[in-house]
């Protein structure tokens, strides 16, 4: 290599006047290097995350409650205090990206559009807007990222908090007690209550992010699994080869699909039931789980056959 080779080469890594070096991954947390991303002429490229809340300890529920959960409201437990709490909803009037009510309390939506291919990065935003936006603000939608803005949820949230959704019934709460809706406002709200189906968060030992959902003629258990998608498909397919991936007489095993790089196996459930009968059999069906998940050896014929079977049953949202 000739010395002005190297030196040209040298020159285009030099640190830009913020001090980032282009080869370097981007701060905006999209993983790409700076000199592809923001710091390419233009502004940034967008990238599509395929996994957006990776690294966050309410990751399966923030996915249930932005893919398929109808009304529900959790408080957010920030990284840095904030004299104004936020809580995140499913679904705001209008289906806004986040408001601030009359009487301050501050809302961020999550089953919304997104800007951006990083649906944690929108929310981040989102976030550092409804804590100095005023009262009666409202953000109809995210703006595009300019990249002025750098950070993702993972940096406005404590990653190791959990999320504890309260379902509601429809989404009165969008407005203040005593407070009768009007206008667009009001035709959101009857529109909005008109969709629902009937939900509920099941309770018990590991339970996280289960959801039972009543479709009418029949009921369904939807629940967002945390592990890798190859791990648990092999734990699910040595169940299955023993005819133990139920909940106990009257349910079946549907399918499943994936959103937002998570696994989310269904189940078709009798919807004579009350969802808390379905409880203990939703219990120990997860400890079958676990003790499938801690098995290491090779899949036999029948459990290669299983795992064959469930991925035909597997579908893509996003």
């Amino acid at each position: 290599m000739s010395r002005r080779t190297a030196v040209k080469r040298a020159a285009r890594t030099t640190a830009t006047a913020d001090g980032i070096n282009p080869r370097q991954a981007c701060p905006c947390g999209s993983g790409k290097r700076y000199k592809a991303c923001h710091g390419m002429a233009g502004g940034p490229a967008d990238v599509m995350v395929a996994r957006p809340f990776e690294g966050l300890a309410a990751e399966p529920e923030l996915i249930a409650l932005r893919e398929f959960v109808p009304s529900a409201t959790a408080p957010l437990t920030l990284a840095e205090p904030h004299d104004r709490s936020v809580t995140l909803a499913t679904v705001l009037p209008m289906a806004a990206a986040a408001l601030v009510r009359a009487d301050g309390t501050a809302f961020v939506g999550l089953q919304v559009q997104t800007r951006s291919g990083d649906l944690s990065r929108d929310l981040a935003r989102a976030i550092r807007w409804v804590l100095t936006a005023e009262p009666g603000d409202a953000l109809p939608v995210v703006g595009v990222d300019d990249g002025s803005e750098p950070g993702r949820l993972q940096d406005v949230l404590k990653v190791d908090e959990p999320l504890l959704p309260t379902l509601h019934e429809d989404f009165a709460w969008w407005l203040p007690e005593d407070t009768q809706p009007t206008g667009d406002v009001a035709l959101s709200l009857e529109r909005a209550n008109a969709a629902i189906m009937p939900s509920a968060r099941l309770a018990g030992a590991g339970l996280n992010a289960a959801y039972w959902v009543d479709a009418g003629d029949k009921a369904h258990l939807r629940w967002v699994r945390p592990e890798p998608e190859e791990q648990l498909l092999k734990a699910m397919a040595r169940l299955a080869a023993r005819d133990e991936l139920h909940l106990g007489e009257g349910s079946r095993y549907a399918g499943s699909f994936r959103a937002h790089g998570l696994l989310v196996p269904v189940w078709d459930l009798d919807s004579e039931l009350h969802v808390r009968e379905w409880e203990p059999g939703a219990e120990a069906l997860g400890s079958r789980l676990d003790a499938a998940l801690a098995v290491d050896s090779q899949l036999t014929d029948a459990e290669r056959r299983a795992l064959d079977g469930l991925r035909g049953r597997q579908v893509t949202l996003r």
